[in-house]
């Protein structure tokens, strides 16, 4: 009997990862995954940007056991704990207070679509309209609320029912620059016979992690941000995948210098894979009746203690953040080595969320699959997947990107043939 019958036999036909990536993976550290074959592999995927610091980090994994074995709570729903405590002291006194923001925090389910679907929940409910604006290419979650936000056809299908009360808006570029960004959406939100009613909220993502990596210019995030705040629309940023520093700062919009209405959190929040979500809601805008949100796993203890010690160890100072930095721009310029051999591909996407978008809608995955084969766990991006998406932990050496990225280039080889010199000088 094979080793994998048991998942054939048992598991969903929904399961995905697994048919790409068939290794029986038993132990990690780091930037290794080690399967039971006695394979190691490079990981550039990071559970889907839920380990920014790596697998088992050793500073996180001494804290969850100290605790563990202490006989703390594990489970406390939104009782008050010691843990919950020093986790929200610590997130006020590293993050929020030298970024000058105000936010209440809500912890409203353990994850990223749990802290979507409260964010859109409270916007309705705040401003007593309906409607949600979302961008062409976004994601942001499998839930019905966050689905009906989501662009990708394929994942909309899964709904079964139809997916009302949004409408989707051009993302930044998504005309080519032919056509004035916010011209439409100005122009009907300025005309009262236009016909079209203002939305609660516009939720977007800075980077779009699943939808090609497309990133927004800062000056059009600050033009939504302006757009926003003259008609009295509520703006939700989703840093489920590109927060926790993946993108340069600890929050992806910092850099275009805005403060969202509402704030969703998830995946690497807790540090350490543990389930955990924050909405971070504008003071005046925390209008919850008690428990009108809430949700059995929103108090989970462990991962309160693992997003406490990566707080108080990357976040106490700006060491991390700039050899964050550094390590994100070797990895564009691999990726931009590798894209300057072949005619049409270009780099996508900011920091650690980056990738190479091939003029050939195949190619992206048989790359993936060709890394697969040499040790490189790496995905793809986009609505035809399109975009082969590199999402490395932050705290990867640079002797283990360059493996990673030359295993790319190889594959890239592979896939498409030796990479054109001339077109590497030309670019």
């Amino acid at each position: 009997m094979s080793s994998t019958s048991i998942f054939d036999e048992l598991e969903s036909q929904v399961r995905s990862y697994c048919r790409n990536w068939p290794a029986t993976f038993t132990t990690a550290a780091g930037s290794s995954m080690h399967a039971e074959d006695g394979r190691s592999y490079l990981d550039f995927f990071a559970g889907a940007g839920a380990l920014n610091y790596g697998h088992n980090h050793p500073v996180l994994l001494e804290a969850l056991i100290e605790y563990l074995r202490s006989g703390g709570i594990v489970h406390s729903l939104d009782m008050h704990t010691a843990t919950k405590r020093e986790f929200l002291t610590t997130f006020r006194d590293r993050i929020l207070a030298p970024r000058n923001l105000d936010y209440k925090v809500m912890f409203p389910g353990p994850t990223g679509t749990n802290t979507v679907e409260s964010a859109l929940k409270l916007a309705r409910k705040v401003t007593g309209r309906q409607h949600i604006l979302s961008f062409t290419n976004a994601f942001h979650g499998m839930t019905l609320g966050a689905l009906s936000v989501t662009g990708n056809s394929m994942k909309r299908n899964g709904a079964g029912l139809p997916l009302t009360n949004s409408s989707k808006i051009p993302y930044d570029d998504y005309f080519s620059g032919a056509t004035e960004d916010f011209l439409w959406l100005e122009r009907v939100l300025s005309d009262s016979g236009s016909g079209v009613d203002k939305p609660a909220a516009i939720i977007v993502e800075s980077v779009q992690g699943e939808g090609g990596l497309s990133a927004a210019r800062p000056e059009w995030l600050r033009a939504l941000s302006e757009l926003c705040r003259a008609h009295e629309i509520l703006l939700i940023l989703d840093d489920v995948q590109a927060g926790c520093g993946r993108t340069g700062d600890f929050f992806s919009f910092e850099e275009a210098g805005i403060t969202p209405d509402i704030v969703c959190l998830s995946k690497s929040i807790s540090g350490f894979g543990l389930p955990m979500a924050l909405t971070l809601i504008r003071p005046e805008l925390d209008q919850w009746e008690p428990g009108e949100h809430n949700g059995t796993f929103r108090g989970n203890n462990p991962a309160f203690v693992t997003a406490t010690a990566a707080l108080n160890h990357f976040w106490s100072d700006d060491v991390f953040v700039e050899e964050a930095r550094e390590r994100g721009a070797e990895l564009h310029d691999g990726l931009s080595r590798i894209a300057n051999g072949y005619e049409g591909a270009i780099v996508k996407g900011r920091g650690f969320l980056t990738g190479i978008k091939f003029p050939d809608t195949t190619a992206a995955s048989k790359i993936a699959a060709a890394s697969y084969q040499r040790g490189l766990l790496v995905e793809t991006s986009g609505p035809e997947d399109e975009v082969l998406k590199t999402m490395p932990a932050l705290t990867i050496s640079s002797d283990e990107l360059r493996s990673g990225v030359d295993i790319i280039a190889a594959a890239a080889t592979e896939v498409l043939g030796a990479p054109v010199a001339d077109l590497a000088v030309a670019k």
